[in-house]
């Protein structure tokens, strides 16, 4: 079974997670799939916006913890990394629609994206430092840009999940809609958007983002260094033996 379904319709390329029995939880392999299916649709005249979603109950849990741990992104060229260079470099408009949770990279994606629509159930997490790590997809940068200093680092530094209403407060997300009509909204969106001058709609973006992106790399490969570093910490290993031996992790005598 795919676990990334795509789908090409009236210029509108859908992305669905498709792992719900994992709680769309993400692997090395969807990840490579995913950096794909954004490069190819980057050059590919008959994609004019791309969107996003997962299950209707749920959006992604994040990195899929054992194959994680199986095949750590050591390198820059790891799948994942490849991702979220792909979705900062995206060129044209990038809808996300999200229900459930949005877990660690479930979140960070969406500060990449031009339009994001969330349901009342939806629930954010940044649980990095939680696991020894520290943020990635230059959200150390572009959250606090968003939300400010403090909310930014209430957010990354507890990791607790914060709810829908806190995502549009802090404008993550632009609207909150019923979860019935989640998809619906964000296919009518992507509609409008493959309806209007594709050119201007990619200039229009690349104007918005030009002060943003030399900024943005930067961070992202301040990140990923630092990123890498963290998956060999004490602190990380302890996190990640915690989470499979399902306990709390301990800390405490960690500096």
């Amino acid at each position: 079974m795919n676990k990334i379904l795509t789908e090409l319709e009236g210029g509108v390329l859908r992305l669905q997670f498709n792992r719900a029995e994992k709680k769309n939880a993400i692997t090395a392999a969807m990840y490579q799939v995913l950096a794909h299916a954004l490069r190819h649709a980057e050059r590919d005249s008959a994609v004019r916006v791309a969107l996003i979603h997962g299950a209707p109950d749920i959006f992604t849990a994040g990195n899929d913890l054992h194959d994680f741990l199986a095949s750590p992104p050591h390198s820059v060229d790891a799948p994942a990394f490849q991702f979220l260079r792909a979705i900062r470099d995206f060129p044209k408009p990038l809808i996300a629609a999200v229900s459930g949770l949005a877990v660690g990279v479930g979140t960070t994606m969406l500060l990449h994206c031009d339009l994001v629509y969330c349901t009342p159930g939806a629930r954010f997490s940044l649980p990095f430092v939680n696991l020894g790590l520290c943020p990635e997809a230059g959200s150390s940068f572009l959250l606090p840009r968003l939300a400010g200093y403090q909310r930014a680092a209430e957010l990354l530094m507890l990791g607790e999940p914060f709810a829908a209403e806190t995502a549009k407060e802090i404008g993550l997300v632009n609207a909150i809609v019923p979860a019935e009509a989640l998809l619906a909204t964000a296919m009518a969106t992507a509609g409008k958007l493959a309806a209007k001058p594709a050119a201007s709609l990619r200039e229009t973006k690349t104007l918005m983002k030009q002060g943003l992106h030399d900024a943005v790399k930067l961070a992202m490969d301040d990140e990923g260094e630092a990123f890498r570093e963290r998956l060999e910490s004490p602190e990380a290993k302890e996190a990640f033996s915690a989470f499979l031996e399902k306990r709390q992790p301990d800390f405490s005598k960690l500096r």
